[in-house]
């Protein structure tokens, strides 16, 4: 761990008060919303940084990852991770297999999609939560490395999303998980995967998830919601940087009303997997992900909505070092465990 990482993880463990006093003196609120002052110190530390919008792709990817490495926890006792690969016909999808030593053999297996925009991310972006998951839900993660964009544009990283869900039928029993099933789950970037997943998948009248996992989910690539303006400049995703990654993500032709794009745009919601949508107070997207939990739960599907009022946008990676990402990352997380039990 480098001397700036190190001094950084050592101030995220002052208290409140004086990571507040350090980040501007004066807790930031917006909307009747308090920032927890660990997203306070740090969203004061990235100011002085340039913004995305500012980085070719690969920069970006290479400053994420540092930055994200920074924060990076070891998973928890009993759980083990092992790469892997899906092997298709025209491809390969890199992936990370998590198992706890106690698995349940009455839990499904989870297909897990990383954020990042479309443009960003890998299978370390989500490590410690997919740890956490396994540890607490008691069940096998495959953690899917789907093709970014620019250089593979939607919908190829959607289509690995598909795919390694299709695959993850055919392969539940051998990881141990309740044979020819799995669920869906995902954040930001992912939790969009995720809900296109579900979708697609009644669409083309194939089996559903048993059960969508949908963090800070993007339902809507051209939402212009009021959170999109009040949280518009929050740490760490701004609307600057939402449109950066749309314009590395969509190709020119694209519709972004395209329920493949926009799954909140598809009309037809009932039937779908049963769904745990969780969003941040701090965040442009908190709007489109409770308008599309609200549309989940009008078509009959059954829908457990959080909001997470203080924390900001991409909390699972904090877990190591926020202690209110990790008590929400912990309550998720029981929450599934008790919700998937309620299907057995």
């Amino acid at each position: 761990m480098s001397f700036q990482a190190t001094l950084v993880r050592l101030m995220l463990k002052l208290p409140p008060g004086i990571l507040v006093k350090i980040a501007g003196g004066r807790p930031v609120q917006l909307g009747g919303r308090t920032l927890d002052p660990h997203f306070q110190f740090l969203a004061n530390g990235a100011a002085s940084q340039p913004p995305m919008s500012s980085l070719s792709a690969q920069d970006a990817r290479a400053g994420s990852a540092a930055g994200l490495a920074m924060f990076a926890t070891s998973l928890p006792d009993g759980v083990t991770s092992e790469d892997s690969e899906i092997v298709l016909e025209d491809r390969t999808i890199p992936t990370r297999v998590y198992k706890p030593a106690d698995q349940d053999p009455n839990m499904p297996l989870m297909v897990f999609y990383h954020f990042g925009g479309g443009v960003i991310g890998d299978l370390d972006t989500s490590h410690a939560f997919c740890g956490m998951m396994a540890k607490i839900c008691r069940l096998p993660i495959v953690s899917v490395d789907y093709r970014l964009a620019p250089e593979h544009k939607w919908p190829a990283g959607l289509d690995d999303a598909v795919a390694a869900y299709e695959w993850a039928l055919l392969n539940a029993d051998s990881f141990g998980a309740l044979p020819g099933q799995a669920m869906v789950a995902g954040d930001s970037m992912g939790g969009n995967f995720a809900a296109i997943v579900a979708q697609e998948m009644k669409r083309e009248h194939k089996p559903q998830p048993v059960f969508q996992l949908l963090i800070y989910p993007a339902t809507d690539v051209a939402s212009d919601t009021p959170s999109m303006h009040l949280f518009g400049d929050s740490y760490p995703l701004t609307r600057d940087t939402m449109e950066w990654f749309m314009q590395h993500y969509m190709p020119d032709d694209a519709d972004p009303e395209d329920p493949r794009l926009s799954p909140i745009h598809e009309m037809q919601l009932d039937g779908l997997a049963p769904a745990i949508v969780a969003t941040a107070g701090f965040d442009p997207l908190v709007d489109q992900g409770k308008a599309y939990a609200d549309r989940l739960s009008d078509a009959g599907v059954d829908v457990d909505y959080r909001c997470y009022d203080s924390l900001a946008h991409g909390f699972t990676a904090f877990v190591g070092v926020a202690p209110a990402a990790k008590k929400a990352c912990e309550e998720i997380c029981m929450l599934l465990k008790d919700k998937l039990k309620e299907l057995h």
